[in-house]
């Protein structure tokens, strides 16, 4: 009852449905995601700094570590990997 006497603009509004393809751009995401982590160990990130390290805590936690900074890498645009997946199977899901 008190909706209807809130001009429209101020009525609280149902939260607007996904967009169709944030699942493939979801997945786009990820996939650069684990790129960009197998790149970075490759790289020696994570890798301990010699015999004088960290101890075996830091060994098993720097995964951890690579995977969430490849995360926000990709998150922040990354290399570009997953707009271009994300636009070729956006292009085929259309076509198709």
């Amino acid at each position: 009852m008190a909706d209807s006497i809130l001009p429209a603009a101020l009525r609280p509004q149902p939260p607007a449905p996904p967009p169709a393809d944030a699942g493939l751009r979801d997945a786009a995401l990820r996939l650069e995601s684990l790129f960009l982590a197998e790149m970075l160990k490759s790289a020696g990130l994570g890798a301990p700094p010699g015999p004088l390290g960290g101890g075996t805590g830091e060994a098993q936690f720097a995964s951890f570590l690579v995977d969430a900074q490849a995360r926000e890498i990709a998150r922040a645009g990354g290399i570009g990997l997953a707009e271009t997946l994300f636009r070729t199977l956006s292009g085929r899901a259309d076509a198709g």
